[in-house]
């Protein structure tokens, strides 16, 4: 029985950290470090809760990648802060969180937890790859519901959503999903696109919302289906459907290749073991006294250590 992979969309939740975790929790210089120490305290609660023997903090290496933009140039436009050319955009991200992020990095290579970001993909693209190379079960912790696309009952692969914080986590398999969404895995990521996503720029098909998605896929089966419904004149498309999904038939076109997660990123080698001992005890006894890192590391060393 090969252990339980548990994979970390790291960024969402080091956001849910901050804020969930009051900025007077400061290093000894006054310099801010909720994230941090948020993030740690929800790492050492997933490990206790759940007891994964493999795990992979994935990064978002570009959260914006241009290969997603040249498909549809609204994609996460509107959280751009600050355009790069030749480069990755930059993300608007809360002045005292930015900070933060090297400090988790460092603190994470310092523990030997495994953390991944590969240059032209996101985070999700990184946990979509790890899943579909996983021979054994797998658990996603995200706050990000388009991560719904990989739950797969048959190979026990799983999305933990946190509800509040991480001690109380939605469960998410394909008869969650059913019962939600009228979907299983495979078929979120056409309902996503379908219904769009104003947080991810996503348009969506004019006039369909998720009930009008989940009946297309329930009749059709999935977006080929759908996409071949609309030029056969028998199929059970109102005119108003039919209207509405040829005129957003460029959009069709191309929204799977953006919404669905990428399976095939080229990973580094890297040792997905659950560490037991820090990699560097001397980095990290430095960054715990420069950060004050206190008892949220102490716990989560404790937890490792069992």
């Amino acid at each position: 029985m090969t252990g339980r992979l548990m994979l970390l969309d790291t960024a969402s939740l080091y956001f849910r950290a901050y804020f969930g975790v009051p900025d007077s929790v400061r290093a000894p210089d006054g310099t801010p470090v909720n994230a941090v120490r948020g993030l740690l305290d929800f790492i050492d609660r997933l490990v206790k809760d759940h007891r994964p023997e493999k795990l992979v903090a994935c990064m978002d290496a570009d959260w914006r990648p241009q290969w997603r933009v040249d498909l549809i140039p609204s994609y996460k436009a509107h959280r751009v802060a600050e355009e790069h050319e030749g480069a990755p955009d930059a993300e608007e991200v809360p002045d005292t969180l930015s900070p933060q992020v090297p400090v988790i990095e460092e603190v994470l290579d310092a523990l030997g937890i495994a953390r991944v970001g590969v240059a032209g993909y996101e985070a999700d693209d990184v946990i979509g790859t790890f899943t579909a190379r996983a021979d054994g079960p797998v658990d996603i912790v995200t706050g990000d519901r388009d991560l719904y696309q990989l739950v797969d009952d048959a190979r026990d692969i799983r999305v933990l959503y946190p509800l509040k914080g991480v001690g109380t986590l939605q469960l998410t398999d394909e008869a969650w999903l059913r019962e939600k969404y009228g979907v299983d895995g495979r078929g979120y990521a056409d309902l996503a696109l379908l219904r769009g996503d104003p947080s991810d720029g996503l348009p969506g098909v004019p006039g369909v919302g998720e009930k009008t998605a989940a009946k297309l896929l329930a009749e059709f089966g999935d977006l080929a289906g759908i996409v071949a419904a609309m030029d056969d004149p028998k199929a059970k498309l109102t005119p108003t459907q039919r209207k509405r999904l040829t005129e957003a038939a460029p959009y069709l076109a191309v929204a799977p290749k953006v919404v669905r997660v990428a399976g095939d990123v080229p990973l580094p080698a890297v040792d997905t073991a659950l560490p037991h001992t820090p990699r560097d005890p001397a980095a990290l006894d430095a960054l715990a006294a420069r950060w004050g890192l206190g008892g949220s590391l102490q716990r989560l060393l404790t937890t490792l250590e069992a």
